[in-house]
Order: structure tokens, then C-alpha cells, then sequence
């Protein structure tokens, strides 16, 4: 699939000496939903300014949709569309005007057409006359979206696309960004909602201390890395784990009244047959069992942890 974004050790050290960005290799592959995700500091707004051509870079290249963002800076801006965390808007401009304004701002020919379809691409058709000050913010972030969307860009940067809004104003803004996706917008998003990264994305990248320590396919993450656990719930509590269990990775929970059992998705053989055999031979019974896996949120805590 080929790369609308290209990022080749890309580092960015400020005028303070920290280095926000070290050696960060990155392809993003046309019309997916790409996550990167973070700590606080990890260089997740960094990498963004540097791609929309906000903050230069200390060495290394960017190319978006083949353009290179410092020797054909305006070529590369006019690809990209960037929707910030912060409501920032012209509070007492109508919805039509600024968005038409935005669109003006990259050069282009006035297309009250393209406007239209923006508007109520993302059910802002209604509102085109209201001035912003009177709009919620669930709406405030839907225009910000316009604005972004007004130039025609190929690529869509959403900076925490739902913070701060309702869980039902986030499942809304799924279906919005799923719909542009659908248009053929290629859509790189940061969160702190794992949850919305799990939802949408395509692929996954986990930033930290400035560098890229993994890029995967999202499934494909999950099973790699995420590990499984059978619970087993007993028909009589235990004090303790039996040491003729003890080859087993087991735990008690619930006072007792459950055992649980982590193996990894990834090998071929579970040990669960095994493991049944065992409890059937030490007289352990169960009257239920079920099963779970690690959710991206445990996983990407996991990978930020291991991290020096």
C-alpha cells in the first residue's frame, strides 16, 4: 500500500537542548485510520507540528503525498488538513463564513459547492448561519473539522479529536471520521481514549521519549502482545494454589472462589488441557469458565512501561 506520508530520521531538538524527536521513522499508508498514541511528553504534538510544516525540523525529511514539507512547503500544506485539541474559532463569525474563510486562507477559488457538501457531510448544514459563540462544543469541534476539510486536503490530523465532549458526542465523531475515511481521507489521529484507538484505527504507533518503539496493525497487536486469561470459577474456594498446580501460572481471585489462568495467544499449544487435567487429579472442580483478553490499553501501558 503506498505511503501518503513519508517520515525519515526525522529529529527535532529546541533551542532548551531537549530533543522532542529522535531518528523517528514513519510511513502512513493512503486512506487508513493511523492512532499514535503516547504519554504526555512522549512527542506525539511534535511530530504533527513538524508534519503540518508548524515547527522545523532539526534534520531528517518529511514527504506528504510526495511533497516535501520544507522545499515545497506550500505544495505539502495544501495536502494537509489539521484540526487542533483547542476550540479556537472566531467566536461571533458565522459557521459559513469561517469555514469559506479557511479555505480562502490556502489560495483557494471560492466553491460555495464544496462548502455545502463539508456542511453536511458532518451535520453542520443547519447551523451554516448560526455564529459560533451559540453552538455547543460537540459542534465547535465539528467545525474546526470543516475548516480543516475546506481546502480539499488529502490528509486529516486529528489532535484529540473527542476531547472533552460526551460519550454519545464520541460515538458520534467516530461515525464522522469513519465517513471521511470513506471519502477517501486519510486520517491520523491522537487520543488519550484507547478506547477510540481500539474502535477505529487501522494501524497503531506508540511514541515515547521521542522515538517510535512499535507501528502495527491493530489485530494483529492484539494478538501479538496482548496476553489471554481463563478464569476458572470453583465450586469450592481455595486458601491457597496447590503446589501440584504450581507449573502453571495461577492466581486466586475473588476470595478465593476463582482461578485464574494468563497464557499467551500467541503459542501453539494453550496448556489448558493440561492444566484441567491437573485440577481433575488434585480434586478441584469448576462450575463455570470463561475467557479474556488484554485490551489495547493494557497493552500499551505494558509497552510505555518497559521503556527506560
Amino acid at each position: 500500500m503506498p505511503a501518503v506520508i513519508s517520515v525519515s530520521k526525522l529529529s527535532k531538538t529546541y533551542a532548551s537542548g531537549f530533543q522532542a524527536l529522535k531518528q523517528v521513522d514513519l510511513e502512513i499508508h493512503r486512506g487508513e485510520i493511523f492512532a499514535l498514541l503516547g504519554p504526555n511528553g512522549a512527542g506525539k504534538t511534535t511530530l504533527i507540528s513538524v508534519v503540518c510544516g508548524l515547527v522545523n525540523p532539526s534534520e531528517g525529511t518529511v514527504l506528504a503525498n510526495g511533497y516535501d514539507i520544507v522545499n515545497d512547503y506550500r505544495m505539502a500544506r495544501s495536502q494537509i488538513g489539521l484540526v487542533p485539541q483547542e476550540l479556537t474559532t472566531d467566536a461571533f463569525e458565522t459557521v459559513w463564513n469561517t469555514v469559506s474563510f479557511s479555505r480562502g486562507l490556502f489560495g483557494k477559488a471560492a466553491s460555495p459547492e464544496h462548502i455545502e457538501k463539508v456542511l453536511k457531510d458532518l451535520a453542520l448544514w443547519d447551523k451554516r448561519n448560526n455564529r459560533l459563540i451559540t453552538l455547543s462544543g460537540g459542534m465547535k469541534r465539528r467545525v474546526l473539522i470543516a475548516k480543516a476539510l475546506s481546502h480539499e486536503p488529502q490528509i486529516l490530523f486529528l489532535d484529540e479529536p473527542t476531547a472533552g465532549v460526551d460519550v454519545e458526542l464520541r460515538r458520534d465523531m467516530w461515525e464522522v471520521v469513519r465517513g471521511l475515511r470513506a471519502n477517501g481521507v486519510t486520517i491520523i489521529l491522537t487520543t488519550h481514549y484507547i478506547e477510540e484507538a481500539e474502535e477505529m484505527a487501522d494501524r497503531i504507533g506508540v511514541i515515547s521519549n521521542g522515538e517510535i518503539i512499535l507501528v502495527e496493525e491493530k489485530e494483529a497487536l492484539m494478538q501479538k502482545l496482548g496476553r489471554k486469561q481463563l478464569t476458572l470459577q470453583l465450586q469450592e474456594p481455595l486458601d491457597s494454589v496447590p503446589s501440584s498446580l504450581n507449573g502453571h501460572d495461577l492466581e486466586l481471585a475473588a476470595e478465593g472462589h476463582e482461578l485464574v489462568y494468563t497464557y499467551d495467544s500467541q503459542q501453539d499449544r494453550t496448556g489448558i488441557p493440561g492444566l484441567l487435567g491437573d485440577l481433575h487429579a488434585a480434586g478441584i472442580h469448576f462450575k463455570d469458565l470463561h475467557t479474556e483478553q488484554s485490551t489495547l490499553e493494557e497493552i500499551f501501558v505494558n509497552l510505555v512501561r518497559e521503556r527506560p
